[in-house]
């Protein structure tokens, strides 16, 4: 994606939709993120099966400019418990549209579609090296609640596992 000057009112043709199976290739963005392949997979198929919701952005005429995964339930119940408690993570914005509304956007759109489902928090992992989603989180009133060793680990794109350490702040925000 090239950089371009948009037309101010470009938020407004955003779609908010979930992931279809033919959109995991493009949220590899150009090769960027092929190293999550697998990873994608398997989050794809953990919302068939209804234990997490992917999102994307699409800009017509551009595509899938962000994404957004939630986890509803899973085994660590103080980050999504299935009940009151989701967790959202692999949140990412092309870096050509960000700081124009598109992140703020996307997460009220999530905290509406947990509303709707019951869910009461909302809770995330941010590195503490993050200091612009830290600042994003913060100003959509979302608090730190703890320190996270940020410890975890993948299978890449070519088999190989990787581990990730990227120490974090857990922070949740009272959904309303």
């Amino acid at each position: 994606m090239t950089a371009q000057v948009l037309p101010r009112d470009w938020l407004d043709a955003v779609t908010f939709r979930n992931v279809r199976k033919e959109d995991l290739p493009a949220l590899e963005w150009d090769g960027e993120f092929s190293h999550f392949r697998r990873v994608y997979a398997d989050a794809f198929e953990r919302a068939q099966l209804g234990y997490c919701v992917l999102w994307v952005a699409d800009l017509p005429e551009k595509g899938i400019i962000a994404q957004v995964f939630i986890q509803l339930i899973c085994n660590r119940k103080e980050l999504a418990d299935g009940v009151k408690r989701a967790y959202l993570y692999s949140f990412r914005v092309h870096k050509d549209f960000r700081g124009q509304g598109l992140g703020s956007l996307m997460v009220q759109h999530v905290e509406q579609d947990l509303i709707r489902r019951g869910f009461q928090f909302l809770t995330l992992n941010v590195a503490k090296d993050n200091l612009d989603a830290l600042r994003l989180y913060l100003r959509l009133g979302f608090h730190i609640v703890a320190a996270e060793p940020g410890v975890w680990s993948y299978v890449d794109d070519k088999g190989v596992r990787q581990l990730v350490e990227e120490p974090a702040w857990r922070m949740e925000k009272r959904l309303y």
